[in-house]
């Protein structure tokens, strides 16, 4: 009973001990029988052999190798899966969910970029199917792999315009440049109207040739 201490006697510990393997219901309904206790609830056995420490060789998990006892056993008709109602709701032979993303699919980046879906193995899963940068893979479609040392710059500032002339390759050492500098001393290519935007971008390359001019000098 809840708030009161079961008190078991040193014959009843005994008998508890050695058939603590029994299966919980087994166990309870003999522990009573035996000992004509209807004070002793399932509950209370059940956490007894937790306080103790009794293994009962148990963990609720099928051991490797072992075979499910239901194994090929279909449900019976109206039960389980055949159910009317799971019948509803089950994938047909050659089904696909309605969510399926299909070769082609776009979708955004956490970063703002666009990826898409196309026809080459995902290394990291092993799938058909991979998802990809969808301004690169169309830029690298039409002028073949980005240069070593290089990234993809935005020349509208909208990562979402994935046309290729929307594109340009620049040195990454540009990048830093073109963010407005270490201090933001100077005007941020993406901040700048579309005026201005090429005079940044002319600015930032030339720097950076002769930041490289300087070191091999």
């Amino acid at each position: 009973m809840k708030g009161r201490w079961i008190v078991y006697s040193d014959e009843e510990m005994a008998w508890l001990e050695g058939n603590r393997l029994m299966v919980i219901s087994d166990y309870h309904a003999a522990f009573c029988g035996t000992f004509g206790r209807d004070d002793v609830t399932l509950s209370n056995l059940h956490s007894l052999r937790k306080r103790k420490g009794w293994r009962t060789g148990r963990t609720g998990c099928f051991a490797k190798g072992q075979t499910p006892h239901n194994k090929g056993v279909p449900c019976a008709p109206g039960k389980g899966g055949r159910h009317p109602n799971a019948r509803r709701t089950q994938f047909k032979k050659g089904q696909t969910p309605h969510n399926t993303n299909y070769l082609g699919h776009e979708r955004i980046s956490t970063d703002g970029y666009v990826e898409i879906s196309v026809d080459e193995r995902n290394p990291h899963t092993g799938y058909e199917r991979r998802y990809v940068l969808k301004h690169k893979w169309l830029w690298e479609q039409a002028n073949g792999p980005v240069p070593d040392g290089h990234a993809l710059k935005c020349l509208d500032s909208n990562p979402l315009n994935t046309d290729v002339s929307n594109w340009e390759p620049v040195p990454r050492g540009v990048l830093a440049r073109l963010n407005g500098g270490r201090f933001r001393t100077t005007l941020a290519y993406d901040d700048a109207s579309p005026e201005l935007k090429p005079l940044v971008m002319a600015s930032a390359k030339l720097k950076h040739a002769v930041s490289e001019k300087r070191k091999s000098a």
